[in-house]
């Protein structure tokens, strides 16, 4: 079996980094182009490109892969990555699918199902169940899915009904499966993920642990391998526990179990994700190894010819959005700017006089550094953030540069309360002796909760009336108001999705709904009035 040409039924970094590999082994290779992606950058550095109506339905990168004669589909990462559905129509089709099989995807992509196998197997796992036997605070996720979609954290019980419906309208919407279930939430655990590999001849290793704690919105924003946090004996039982659930649900591929970790050493079981994640630049750079490499080996059926990899240095990765750097709100727009570090690894997404566009996540690049111990790591970050210019659309680019320097980072202590305890851009006091590593939790006692849900949005006078605007890029998913309707203060009025999340934007006082200018559907810009209100 042999991959002579590959199509990658994916957009942005990711595609590009795959291209990447495909030109070294010297595999032909296709992008595809949704009609509102034509020339993106994916597209400029395939061999070339096919175009199909919608990055998310499988029959068209199926049909596209028949069409330019690609023998093989990588899905990269996302929604038909861990698709069974999928898996199982590009292997129907006579073509080599880049992932485990459909079994195995359904076995591990069920969330309920994955935790009774860990359990079954010694594997420790948080408790879930109702939300009467599990307590407060617990967390709502998504059954069927990952990547902080259909996930809600709920303090009260009178907030549990309003989480339960958000978490599974988000679920529908990403992954086809609106089932959702409560799970014991761990206030300030660090995220530890596993990397793994595993042929198609029995044979599993892992890669050692990468640290993920650094979140927001349940969200990666800063990932490095090893963790701070693992001491050799927790390092060798969590990769023991990646490596039994691996074998229990018989996995291939390149798949990454993810754990939460407490100060004490003791853990979690959380979930296989059956992909190739974004962070996995960090442990390519502690091992020296090209993880797509192996996917493609793997898919081929040659056998592993590695064992459990000890890492080499320290590796860092910093993810660059288009986002706001306080709010974590997705921007769009043109790059008029693009200055990226030279001498450091850099997965770009765009180029310069690209648009991040309003449909697709604005991620513009990842900046991974490596160092032989982690504080050189860390300071070539800081480097090269420091001389990394965007110019055209907002960044996150200072908040990067603020957590990188950060003191609790620093000493490596971040959780994942991290951006509750600090908020973004604020001050980080340096403190020594006794106190070192208290200030934001004692010294300068609670922190708010960072949230863009359920807040209301900026309006606008026009003389006894007002208009809510879109705070950001987004789809209109839910139109809950109609003209003529009194709403109450906070009252939702229209449900806007961007970057992964559900933005509810809400009347800020007492009005009547003059008029509504989107639809359910509606593609609509940052700061684009939604609706129109009158006292």
């Amino acid at each position: 079996m042999e991959i002579r040409k590959l199509l990658v039924a994916n957009r942005g970094e990711i595609a590009v980094r795959i291209f990447t590999t495909c030109e070294r082994l010297g595999i032909q290779s296709v992008a595809v182009a949704a009609p509102d992606d034509t020339g993106a950058l994916h597209t400029r550095r395939a061999g070339e490109t096919a175009e199909i109506s919608t990055y998310l339905d499988p029959d068209e990168h199926v049909r596209a892969a028949r069409e330019s004669g690609a023998d093989a589909i990588h899905p990269g990462y996302g929604f038909l990555a861990e698709s069974p559905g999928f898996a199982d129509a590009v292997a129907a089709a006579g073509l080599i699918w880049i992932g485990p099989p459909a079994g195995v995807i359904r076995a591990a992509g069920d969330k309920l199902e994955a935790k009774r196998i860990a359990a079954g197997t010694g594997v420790p796992v948080l408790p879930e169940g109702a939300a009467t036997e599990v307590g407060f605070p617990l967390i709502v996720k998504a059954a069927g899915g990952g990547g902080g979609r259909g996930m809600r954290v709920v303090r009260a019980e009178e907030d549990l009904e309003e989480a339960l419906a958000a978490a599974r309208r988000e679920a529908k919407a990403a992954f086809g499966d609106d089932r959702v279930f409560c799970e014991r939430y761990a206030e300030r655990p660090r995220h530890v993920e596993v990397q793994l590999l595993a042929d198609a001849h029995g044979t599993v290793v892992h890669l050692g642990e990468r640290d993920c704690s650094v979140q927001r919105r349940h969200q990666k924003v800063l990932e490095e391998s090893p963790s701070p946090g693992v001491e050799p004996d927790v390092r060798a039982a969590l990769g023991d526990a990646a490596l039994a659930f691996a074998r229990a649900v018989g996995y291939q591929g390149a798949g990454t179990a993810e754990f939460m970790l407490e100060d004490d050493g003791s853990f979690w079981f959380l979930e296989l994700n059956a992909r190739i994640q974004v962070e996995h630049p960090v442990t390519e750079l502690v091992t020296g190894l090209d993880l797509v490499e192996e996917q493609l080996r793997i898919a081929t059926s040659e056998p592993l010819g590695i064992q459990d990899a000890e890492p080499q240095g320290h590796a860092v990765e910093a993810r660059l959005y288009a986002e706001d750097p306080r709010t974590f709100l997705p921007q769009a727009g043109r790059i008029e700017v693009l200055r990226l570090p030279e001498d450091i690894r850099v997965d770009a997404g765009v180029e310069e006089g690209d648009e991040v566009p309003v449909a697709y996540d604005p991620l513009i690049a990842k900046l991974i550094a490596h160092g032989a111990t982690r504080e050189e790591a860390l300071d070539r970050l800081g480097a090269a953030l420091r001389v990394t210019d965007v110019r055209g659309v907002t960044t996150n680019l200072p908040f990067l540069r603020w957590l990188v320097a950060h003191p609790e980072v620093r000493a490596g202590r971040a959780t994942t309360a991290f951006l509750d305890d600090y908020p973004p851009l604020s001050r980080t006091p340096r403190v020594s002796g006794p106190w070192a590593g208290s200030f934001g939790r004692a010294t300068n006692g609670p922190r708010p909760t960072l949230t863009v849900e359920a807040t209301a949005q900026a309006t606008e006078g026009l003389g006894g009336e007002s208009v809510v605007k879109a705070p950001m890029p987004g789809v209109v998913l839910r139109v809950l108001a109609a003209e003529g309707d009194r709403v109450e203060p906070r009252q939702p009025l229209v449900l806007l999705e961007a970057m992964k999340m559900e933005t509810p934007l809400v009347s800020p006082y007492a009005a009547v709904v003059r008029r509504i200018l989107v639809s359910e559907g509606d593609r609509v810009a940052g700061g684009a009035v939604v609706v129109e209100l009158e006292e």
